[in-house]
Formats: structure tokens, sequence, C-alpha cells
């Protein structure tokens, strides 16, 4: 694992889902949770927020309070500074994600405009 501070923060609520996320994969050490960002969305780049048992030397691997999160290399300009958060209410769930390199972001939260 990465020494270095991770790029990206959780929120307890986040750090607890993504627990559970894991102890559902028996805690497996090969399975991370991947955090990350790709081309689509209605803004340009959609985040990304997986689990994932691969690594490849484009990756970088911290451990957010014994949590084990990669990140790729490109991804990681984009959410530096970034907030995960996890909530539940009114019968929904989601993680949502509170990006200071955002320039827009779409309605549902899934994907923004990076500020240039």
């Amino acid at each position: 694992m990465d020494t270095t501070t991770c790029p990206v923060q959780f929120t307890e609520s986040a750090l607890k889902r993504l627990r559970a996320v894991l102890a559902k994969h028996g805690n497996d050490p090969q399975v991370r949770i991947r955090v990350g960002v790709r081309g689509g969305g209605c803004h340009g780049l959609t985040y990304v927020l997986d689990v994932d048992t691969k690594v490849t030397d484009k990756d970088d691997l911290y451990d957010v309070e014994g949590l084990p999160v990669v990140i790729d290399r490109k991804s990681k300009k984009f959410l530096e500074g970034t907030l995960i958060d996890y909530s539940f209410q009114n019968l929904l769930a989601g993680f949502t994600f509170h990006n200071p390199n955002a320039e827009r972001s779409c309605g549902c939260g899934t994907s923004f405009t990076p500020k240039l």
C-alpha cells in the first residue's frame, strides 16, 4: 500500500458502507475499492466506485483507515480533494462525490465537467 495520503477522502458513513461491501467478498486481500473517472455521462466524465481485484502499474494503492483503495493515475488529477459520502434517506441510498475539481455536475451527481 502507498504510504502517501489518498487524494480522495471518505466520510465515516462511506467507510462503513464500503467495509460492508468488502465483507461480502469475504474480506479477500485481493479485493479493493476502485475509485476513478471515465469518459461519459452528460457532463464529460463519470465517477467510478467499484470493487476490483486487478491492479496495474498505472494504479496507486492506498490504505484509508484499513480500507484498501486503488486509483489510476489519470483519474487522480480529477479526483484530488474529493469527499465521498454515503447516505440513506427516504428509501434512497447511494454515494455522492463532492469534487472541488468539478466546474459543473449533472443533476444525479454521477458525471461532471472538470475545471480547465
